[in-house]
């Protein structure tokens, strides 16, 4: 394995946990500064938009990657 699939792999492993985490929505992780300027900015539901957004990108560049 090379490292573009390295690269690729991590990414789809991101992209899990961000989705696990916006699912789940854990205390410790939820309440951190910076999600929290988030859920002011965009909204309880807006944040959670862009963190599956977010994640759909990391995933599909993942799977790109791993085609190198």
């Amino acid at each position: 394995m090379n490292g573009w699939g390295l690269l690729g792999l991590l990414l789809i492993l991101y992209a899990a946990a961000i989705v696990y985490i916006t699912a789940k929505k854990p205390e410790n992780i939820w309440d951190m500064p910076k999600i929290k300027l988030f859920r002011k900015v965009l909204g309880e539901k807006g944040t959670v938009i862009f963190f599956y957004l977010f994640a759909a990108v990391a995933l599909g560049f993942g799977i790109w990657l791993l085609t190198f």
